[in-house]
């Protein structure tokens, strides 16, 4: 190693021990010639890895949220000895910004100096993905465009870690909080169709269908004429596949269209999962879409995520970096709403709300079991579409989970009919209204 190299080198070990000792990291550190801070250690200690100097370089030239998710899907930070949950776990308490104040600055400002002047060059595999300007048009190209970046990514990618229906939403736990997904799907199917009150021969549409989960489930257990919905060829073309093998063709329809391009009239209607795709300005044109499809008094369930409100809509609609970066990545195009503006726009859409029930720690152990599963079969995972993207999905199911556990997001079904006057015509408590609750 040269000199200054090594000096790079030096300098950053002594702000790093500096750290650990100030803010008594219960973490360590595995730096790029091999060594630890703190030196020494149990094999087993927590640590994050550092695979290169270029890693601290970009992150002193750039620091931003997106330089480190790029260093990590590169490889390049790492952990060891744990997961991101541990990480979390193991926080230090309090501000950042404060704790930083503690350090001792003439060693970061050495460190500092000689970090810019290293090279920074590397892999950036994120590069690439640029958020599009017209990601929330509403326009149907555009919103196919935005499907396609996440749900074409492969089929058998997606079976690595969904159940055995490939059902990609919220599991529902009951009665109490158990690790069989292939079961939590399963039961959360039914308690849609009971929350529905889906009967033989009813009209059902499924906006965003997915790989047909709901749809077969919905006909094969309801006796429905259910039909989806999807902007997604991959997801399309499974559906159908799973229609017909199981002698479904007859009463599953499955159709490759934008939602407002729908015609006809429906008993029923689910969305499961996909109003988080339809961005707030065109939530006026989605509900509206939704009632000219609905018969009068007809059912509609909305699941959907949500953030808490903020103060006013404007401070609402200001996106921290982990949402950009989640928009970006993740979900092109993708926008959430706060409940009371879901409960709104339905009203406002000539809707009654009958039913709110929130989910958020069932979508937390969701997220979880499918972070798990993805690991459990990384080496899969890898082969069927690179290291980088395994890498990204695995932060991605991570974060969510742990955003759900924090409360910093929530999802929400809520139950509605298309409102008319006069009665109802459902039953005075809600045991009667998911009947076989």
């Amino acid at each position: 190693m040269d000199q200054a190299r090594q000096r790079r080198l030096d300098a950053f070990r002594a702000v790093l021990e500096d750290a650990h000792a100030v803010l008594a990291l219960p973490f360590g550190f595995r730096l790029w010639d091999g060594t630890t801070v703190p030196a020494g250690g149990s094999p087993g200690d927590l640590r994050m890895v550092l695979r290169d100097e270029g890693v601290v370089a970009g992150l002193l030239r750039k620091p931003s949220l997106d330089t480190l998710i790029n260093a990590h899907v590169a490889g390049r930070i790492d952990l060891e000895n744990g997961t991101l949950f541990d990480l979390a776990a193991a926080r230090p308490a309090g501000k950042i910004g404060r704790l930083l104040r503690r350090l001792k600055f003439g060693r970061l400002a050495k460190a500092a100096v000689l970090f810019l002047r290293a090279p920074a060059d590397a892999p950036q595999p994120l590069d690439g993905i640029r958020e599009q300007a017209d990601a929330r048009s509403g326009d149907a190209a555009v919103n196919k465009r935005n499907i396609a970046h996440h749900y074409d990514v492969s089929n058998a990618f997606y079976r690595l870690f969904l159940d055995a229906e490939m059902v990609y939403t919220c599991a529902w736990f009951q009665p109490d909080w158990h690790d069989d997904l292939d079961r939590a799907q399963r039961d959360k199917l039914d308690m849609i169709c009971r929350k529905l009150r889906l009967q033989p021969g009813d009209r059902f549409l499924d906006i965003g269908s997915g790989w047909g989960a709901l749809v077969c489930h919905a006909a094969q257990h309801y006796g429905v004429h259910a039909h989806g919905v999807t902007l997604s060829e991959e997801q399309a073309k499974l559906a159908r596949d799973k229609a017909a093998a199981l002698g479904l063709s007859d009463r599953v329809t499955i159709e490759l269209k934008d939602y407002r391009a729908l015609e006809g009239s429906f008993d029923k209607i689910a969305s499961i999962g996909m109003f988080e795709h339809v961005g707030i300005d065109n939530h006026p044109a989605y509900f509206a879409t939704i009632h000219r499809l609905l018969r009068p008094r007809g059912l509609y369930l909305h699941h959907c995520i949500a953030r808490p409100a903020k103060g006013s809509d404007k401070a609402f609609r200001k996106m921290r970096a982990e949402y950009k970066a989640l928009t970006r990545y993740i979900f092109p195009g993708g926008e959430l709403d706060h409940l009371g503006m879901s409960v709104s726009n339905l009203e406002r859409a000539r809707f009654e709300v009958h039913d709110v029930e929130g989910w958020r720690e069932h979508y937390q152990r969701t997220t979880r079991l499918w972070r798990d599963r993805l690991v459990a079969r990384r080496q899969e995972a890898e082969a069927e579409v690179g290291p980088e993207k395994t890498r990204m999905w695995l932060l991605y199911l991570a974060g969510c989970s742990l955003a759900f556990e924090r409360g910093a997001v929530g999802i929400f079904q809520t139950v509605a009919s298309r409102r008319t006057r006069g009665p109802a015509g459902l039953p005075p408590t809600r045991a009667g209204l998911y009947e076989g609750l």
